[in-house]
């Protein structure tokens, strides 16, 4: 039987997508619920799957092209090849040729490996003679690309560190000036215009502020082992208390929790934290819903979901739906002060830091403790300073002093 495969249903906010990769060929058996194609939009990748055992007949829509919701992409025959021929999983660990047409590809290049597979390492300038294939005879899965990729992001600022010089000396040697240009993607484009859109739309202001996190460090490091065991194998971080402060803020200045449309101003009654995560195709905000009424154990539970999805362009529509207020973590990366951009229609984001230890003035001595800068970036047009700086005196207080956070006081 032939089956129509359309691209996905997009919600009133995305027009359309692009054609990102063909996990098949046309002619390759896929079994049902296998990868055949990724649907990149403005927020984040969509996989179209196998409805059923069969074989990919004709790809309608090439790499690239744009596609409109539910749109005919490519003609799939339900149950053809099914017997007796060669499947391929989705991690590409399965032989997806037949086995002259491998020896012809390993003969050709030196190197076993599926499609999925090759796109990514051409992505990310990784040498397949490299990679050491877990899959079957050694053949070279997309799982492996992944792992070289991130061995190689880890080892980069070690190597520089170690070897500048011969670094320069073989720049110089080659007296070559390389430059690549590719395209940018759908999701890196979406984020250039927004951002461009928060600056120009907004009277973006930042107030800034710094914490004492002696009290959140010392109630981690008590109850880390317990809360562990206790939340079956859930780590207790930072995030789940900066979540928990924002929310006891939004409530009592609920200007900061709201939105602008048109001339109206939209007060929402429900809490939902975006939570900026870093994904190698660029920055993406998953959003933890009714936050107010999660504990601190499910607030590290969808942290540590939607990260495990970023990483793998796993998040949804759904995921990356609504939100009324964003926090964003530079501390990560070692930022010690930076100013966050606005993610409309949202009229506030809090920047997180990097932890130091530094010299304060407590009680009329002079002592070190772990302090963090933060930022608060809001709309102008809605909120007013007093109110910003108000807000974030709220969250230091509240994060040093936990208990309040507890107690709603």
């Amino acid at each position: 039987m032939t089956i129509e495969i359309k691209a996905p249903t997009f919600p009133e906010s995305i027009a359309d997508g692009t054609v990102a990769a063909w996990h098949k060929r046309p002619g390759e058996h896929a079994a049902r619920d296998e990868v055949l194609a990724e649907i990149e939009t403005d927020k984040v990748v969509l996989e179209i799957v196998a409805p059923a055992d069969g074989t990919l007949k004709e790809v309608l829509r090439a790499e690239g092209d744009t596609v409109l919701s539910e749109e005919v992409i490519a003609i799939f025959v339900e149950g053809a090849g099914a017997a007796g021929t060669p499947t391929r999983s989705s991690d590409d660990s399965a032989p997806a040729s037949t086995e002259t047409e491998k020896a012809a590809e390993v003969a050709k290049t030196g190197v076993s490996a599926g499609p999925a597979a090759r796109k990514l390492a051409q992505e990310k300038s990784i040498d397949l003679a490299k990679v050491d294939g877990t899959g079957r005879a050694g053949r070279v899965t997309k799982a492996d690309v992944v792992k070289a990729t991130e061995s190689r992001r880890e080892s980069q600022p070690a190597k520089a560190q170690a070897a500048p010089a011969s670094k320069s000396a073989e720049v110089a040697s080659a007296g070559e000036r390389a430059e690549r240009r590719v395209p940018m993607t759908r999701l890196r484009a979406s984020i250039a215009k927004r951002l461009v859109e928060a600056q120009r739309t907004a009277a973006m202001l930042t107030t800034f502020n710094e914490v004492d996190m002696s009290s959140v460090m010392a109630l981690r490091s008590r109850y880390k082992d317990e809360f562990e065991r206790r939340h079956n194998g859930t780590k207790l971080g930072f995030m789940s208390f900066f979540v928990r402060a924002s929310v006891e803020a939004l409530k009592r200045f609920p200007a900061v929790n709201a939105s602008i449309d048109g001339s109206d101003i939209v007060y929402h009654g429900y809490y939902d934290i975006g939570v900026a995560v870093s994904s190698d195709r660029g920055l993406v905000v998953p959003v933890v819903k009714d936050a107010d009424s999660l504990s601190l154990a499910q607030i590290e539970d969808h942290i540590r979901e939607y990260g495990t999805k970023a990483r793998e362009g796993k998040l949804t529509i759904e995921d990356m739906s609504g939100g009324t207020f964003t926090i964003s973590n530079g501390g990560v990366f070692g930022s010690l002060l930076s100013t966050p951009i606005l993610n409309p229609p949202q009229t506030g984001i809090l920047g997180m830091h990097k932890i130091e230890q530094r010299p304060i003035a407590l009680d009329g001595e002079v002592v070190i403790r772990p302090m963090m800068y933060l930022a608060l970036s809001y709309d102008h047009r809605l909120i007013d300073g007093q109110e910003a700086v108000r807000f974030l005196v709220t969250i230091k207080e509240l994060l040093e002093e936990p208990a309040r956070i507890m107690l709603d006081l």
